[in-house]
């Protein structure tokens, strides 16, 4: 099968307006840089374009497994459903297995973008040839917030504590500022993984990370000061009409001042400036919205002290289906299933 290029695969997201950033070229990149290997196929079939980017992590003795975040992509299709996804795969299925099986994967991972519509996934719900994964790279659950409107109307769908903190930073006289020291908010980063005890990447990852995406105004660093002292950072990205909130983090000092809830607030307006219409929060607890709601003002633990921020900012709770693993070697692919279950919950899955 031909090389795609840099400019064909470009082309093809042009084509694909939901297309997910996880499926830019930048995104391959910047997980090339860390240790895994991206590869883009591109096939048509009756006039009908679909393409896919895949990642590959090494394994001992020439192994590898295989992930496709977020894709496939398939021409035209908006807002992505499981008929697309079926057609995508019908497009693209075969030579992707064909990969796989050359860079010789135990199994390959998706997880497409597609809402699970059933609110949960089941194994039935896995297309053929695939099977129920156990195990989600990306955050399952996450909360999307509706940007359409002004501003008034963006702020009248937030949790009236959501304003009121909002506003209290702004009184107190917090500025939120663009930023391009990685540096500063690498620091930040470890101050509030150690507060919070979640495994954070390293400064050269969101260094790296910066470098690829803001030339093309796909990322903005914004971090929040009071009178020169650090209070708070945030990493956005956006592409298409959608925009995500992949990387925060706070001070320990002056929490009070709710410098957060202004910095979500000013990456929503930049956002909004960039065209688009949908913020994505990304990751809550993997739990059914009811639940949520019943427990989240007495739980702490995990996600939990985050979806307590994030709900405030009105949007709507919303879990992917999958994620979905095509396995090529049954009993290789049950000695990793094993070995993941072993793994810590604050360690990094395999996307990160």
């Amino acid at each position: 099968m031909p090389d795609v290029t840099s400019q064909e695969w470009d082309a093809l997201l042009t084509d694909c307006p939901s297309a997910h950033i996880l499926q830019s070229l930048a995104w391959g990149e910047l997980k090339a840089a860390f240790g895994w290997e991206s590869v883009h196929l591109i096939s048509e079939r009756a006039g009908q374009r679909a393409g896919a980017q895949l990642l590959f992590r090494s394994l001992p003795a020439g192994w590898t497994v295989a992930y496709i975040p977020k894709g496939p992509v398939s021409q035209g299709s908006d807002p992505l459903s499981l008929a697309n996804f079926y057609q995508a795969w019908d497009i693209v299925g075969t030579e992707i297995d064909q990969i796989c099986r050359r860079k010789r994967a135990i199994f390959l991972k998706v997880e497409p973008d597609l809402p699970d519509l059933a609110g949960e996934s089941r194994a039935s719900d896995a297309p053929p040839g695939f099977q129920l994964s156990p195990h989600a790279i990306q955050p399952p659950r996450t909360i999307l917030v509706d940007l359409s409107g002004t501003e008034d109307d963006l702020l009248g769908r937030m949790k009236q504590k959501t304003r009121y903190n909002l506003r209290l930073a702004q009184k107190k006289g917090i500025q939120v500022l663009q930023s391009a020291e990685i540096s500063a908010f690498y620091q930040l980063m470890q101050v509030t993984g150690q507060r919070d005890t979640f495994a954070v990447h390293s400064q050269a990852y969101y260094q790296r990370a910066y470098e690829l995406f803001s030339p093309t105004g796909q990322c903005k660093l914004l971090l929040a000061n009071l009178d020169g002292e650090l209070l708070g950072g945030i990493m956005a990205f956006s592409q298409g009409h959608r925009a995500w909130y992949f990387y925060g983090a706070s001070a320990n000092q002056h929490r009070e001042l709710m410098a957060p809830y202004l910095l979500q607030w000013e990456a929503m307006r930049w956002a909004r400036a960039r065209g688009c219409t949908e913020y994505d929060l990304w990751g809550i607890p993997d739990a059914a919205e009811e639940e949520l709601e019943a427990q989240f003002a007495r739980r702490a633990d995990g996600l939990w002290g985050v979806y307590r921020f994030k709900r405030g900012f009105g949007g709507r709770v919303c879990r992917a289906a999958g994620p979905w693993d095509r396995v090529y070697q049954p009993l290789m692919y049950r000695g990793y299933i094993w070995m993941m279950n072993r793994r810590t919950s604050g360690e990094e899955g395999m996307g990160g």
